[in-house]
């Protein structure tokens, strides 16, 4: 296969960065929604399931054609950001960013929620009877009992920006060094004549990432459940 190129390992810290700094985006908001849809009754809540998901179940490029058309130099939202803030989320690196952690953001959710369904509401009332504030005992009591799922969310995020194609592609499009992440990298290689050796040592690239992911994760997970 050869070595790996300069363009190459570039894809590779385009994808790391692109889908760390989504799931930093991500996670805070997932938390408050997973918790929110868990534990809270209010008006809208399955409007808000709904919208929450939508991401998952749509077509990737419908996703990204839909990001476009709200926040594209011509969209009513983007069209705002542009000329009071000079702000331009298409066809750049902060686009991907946001397609990242829009895309890994329903089951950052789903794990989330799951894990807060399971915390015992007795612990939280006991919490509140030895004077914790309703934040004091989500942050001292709820919160280290979700860790592992909270763990197992973000890797799911995580996995899920890296190998996001369709909306990035769409939205953020494949510009080297900005926006192209592995698998835009890897379609790329896929296109040109004499492009397999490189494609496949984008392939292996992406596979190390993801086993390392995997890895992580069960590592991550284990620690927390300890704990």
């Amino acid at each position: 296969m050869g070595n790996i190129t300069d363009a190459e390992w570039q894809a590779l810290w385009v994808s790391v960065s692109v889908a760390g700094t989504g799931l930093l985006v991500t996670m805070p908001l997932a938390l408050l929604t997973g918790w929110a849809l868990a534990r809270w009754t209010f008006w809208g809540k399955t409007a808000l399931d709904i919208l929450v998901h939508l991401p998952l179940v749509m077509p990737p490029v419908a996703l990204g054609y839909l990001l476009l058309l709200a926040l594209g130099p011509r969209g009513p939202l983007g069209s705002v950001l542009e000329s009071w803030f000079g702000v331009s989320l298409a066809f750049s690196w902060s686009g991907a960013v946001l397609v990242a952690a829009v895309s890994g953001f329903p089951l950052a959710v789903r794990a989330i929620r799951i894990s807060a369904e399971n915390v015992e509401e007795r612990l939280m009332q006991a919490a509140r009877t030895l004077g914790q504030s309703p934040l004091g005992a989500f942050v001292t009591v709820a919160l280290p009992l979700m860790l592992p799922g909270i763990v197992a969310g973000a890797v799911l995020a995580f996995a899920r920006a890296l190998g996001e194609f369709g909306a990035t592609i769409t939205f953020a499009a494949s510009i080297p060094g900005e926006t192209r992440t592995l698998p835009l990298a890897l379609h790329s290689f896929l296109q040109l004549p004499g492009g397999e050796d490189a494609a496949l040592r984008v392939l292996a690239l992406s596979v190390t990432v993801a086993v390392a992911a995997l890895v992580a994760s069960e590592i991550l997970v284990r620690s927390a459940t300890r704990r």
